[in-house]
């Protein structure tokens, strides 16, 4: 079974040079990604990694550091959100934090009651209490949402922090400390109260899972829209559009193959999220949203790069909408409140449905 170093070793070693007949040319490369024009991730000339120079950004200015949820400071975005929960039933999209939950890496989630109890008694009451220590990663295990700060681009030399850039341009030399990020923490994202929008790409190719490295393509996603009764349905800028793959059927059952690979979408429907829909919030029941291997071997994460880093559109990950795909609930009010730690990656946090 590959790992998802293998996966990222072969993106790295996926441009080596191609012979043809009429000699040598770079093919796309890490040492060299002009050769990577015209790939899903590379937007227009090769300028970087990941295409033309993304900063600062067109619809949020230069130094701003909220990115796609500057939406839900909107009072037109919260109102079509609200009007969503119209029925008032509620689903919980989060997953418990435990320790035997599937972890990307060496990643931990660790959590002790020092004493018991922790403290007390006190006073003629005798009350006692218990506190807990938690030793995890904060933004990056359980139900995840990737912040900001999250995911870069390597433009320059592999060891020069100024050409290591972000969201809006920032480099790793600005952001960069030891004690948390100075700039892209999740304090400086804003709550979310956003229209959501489920595509049930599992229920609509009939499967209870689908399979690692399946791709969801616009076709997909059209073909889920109309089984919903959805079709042409109009998306707004600030949506959240939530991705349901089956996935989860996988989680904690079979650890090994949650975190084997998954499917997930592609630069196609990453560039409709970004440039159509406009989206607040992209997210799934996966680990990581997007299709892992890519069919493409160049491809490490580059739908992350897109869409954190080019656009600033926020991701939210393994979620459980297993629930809204049975009781056929494909328009909701979507809530999410980002855990406002300074200089942090990401959240834990339980986002919920309204419908």
């Amino acid at each position: 079974m590959h790992t998802i170093a293998q996966y990222c070793l072969a993106g790295a070693m996926g441009g080596a040079i191609i012979l043809a007949a009429g000699g040598a040319f770079a093919a796309c490369d890490a040492n060299d990604y002009s050769g990577c024009e015209g790939k899903p991730w590379v937007i227009g000339k090769a300028e970087t990694p990941i295409g033309e120079k993304w900063w600062p950004n067109k619809l949020w200015g230069a130094d701003d550091e909220a990115g796609s949820t500057n939406w839900y400071t909107k009072s037109d975005v919260v109102a079509r959100a609200v009007a969503e929960a119209d029925k008032g039933k509620v689903y919980s999209l989060g997953r418990p934090y435990t320790a035997d939950m599937p972890l990307f890496g060496t990643r931990q989630f660790v959590l002790r009651i020092p004493g018991a109890p922790t403290g007390g008694p006190f006073g003629a009451n005798n009350v006692i209490w218990h506190d807990e220590f938690l030793a995890t990663e904060v933004g990056q295990v359980g139900t995840q949402f990737d912040g900001l700060g999250h995911i870069g681009v390597v433009i320059g030399g592999t060891g020069d922090k100024d050409n290591m850039r972000f969201y809006n341009g920032f480099t790793e030399t600005e952001i960069a400390s030891s004690n948390g990020l100075l700039k892209l923490g999740t304090e400086k994202l804003h709550p979310i109260v956003a229209r959501g929008i489920l595509i049930d790409v599992a229920g609509y190719k009939g499967v209870e899972a689908m399979e690692a490295g399946q791709e969801i393509t616009l076709d997909d996603v059209k073909g889920a829209l109309k089984k919903q009764g959805m079709e042409g349905f109009e998306f707004l800028p600030g949506d959240a559009v939530l991705f349901r793959t089956g996935w989860s059927k996988y989680w904690i059952t079979d650890n090994a193959k949650y975190n084997s690979g998954e499917p997930g979408i592609g630069g196609e429907v990453a560039r409709w999220l970004s440039d159509d829909v406009q989206a607040g919030v992209w997210g799934g029941d996966t680990w990581a949203t997007e299709v892992v291997p890519n069919p493409d071997p160049a491809c490490a994460f580059c739908v992350h790069q897109h869409m954190l880093a080019r656009h600033g559109i926020v991701n939210q990950e393994n979620m459980l909408l297993d629930g809204l795909a049975t009781d056929q609930v494909y328009r909701f009010m979507y809530m999410y409140t980002p855990a406002p730690i300074a200089g942090a990656t990401g959240s834990m946090g339980s986002p919920i449905a309204v419908d």
